[in-house]
């Protein structure tokens, strides 16, 4: 379109959206602005933080850094896609079981990374996780109970139902029996 605007068809979460929007817009503002998909976060934009992660065809993309106007005829998935008519994705559960979430801001970059990686490495460990991980910033966590709520949503998803966690992991050690409080 002469006048700067793009029209263009994206199929977002399965479904197909039709926006115009100003052809300079990155993927991160049409998702937010035009199909008000406000799951997909603000952060740094300058693709260092990964709040803005979304998945195109499949695998995780810095929507921050990416033209809407590119995306016509690719997957884009947004953590609003993650929940079906099944329930939530094992992820979403194992991070609200473990309480690997706190403010939340990072998470939905952080899921929809975890969720790609799982769908390569079903039995990704530790060490995969956290490179798979590392450009999703939290400032919030230690990163422990997401790595944990990763590797049991892995477990949940190849049908082991020895992958739940253990009390302590959910909520901490437990005192000992003759420890007092002063």
């Amino acid at each position: 379109m002469a006048d700067g605007m793009t029209t263009a068809t994206l199929k977002v979460n399965g479904e197909d959206r039709t926006v115009v929007f100003p052809t300079h817009h990155t993927l991160l503002e049409v998702l937010r602005e035009e199909c008000q998909l406000t799951g997909t976060k603000h952060g740094c934009e300058l693709g260092e933080c990964g709040a803005c992660t979304v998945l195109i065809d499949g695998k995780p993309a810095l929507s921050c850094v990416v033209l809407a106007a590119e995306m016509e005829g690719r997957e884009i998935e947004t953590v609003e896609g993650m929940h079906t008519a099944n329930g939530p994705h094992p992820l979403q559960t194992t991070f609200a079981e473990l309480g690997a979430a706190q403010c939340g801001y990072c998470t939905p970059g952080i899921l929809l990374t975890a969720k790609s990686l799982l769908a390569e490495k079903p039995f990704a460990d530790d060490p995969e996780i956290r490179e798979a991980l590392a450009g999703n910033l939290c400032r919030c966590t230690g990163y422990n109970k997401i790595i944990e709520a990763v590797t049991w949503a892995g477990a949940i998803a190849r049908g082991e139902d020895d992958g739940a966690p253990t009390q302590e992991q959910v909520f901490g050690a437990t005192l000992n029996e003759g420890a007092q409080n002063d």
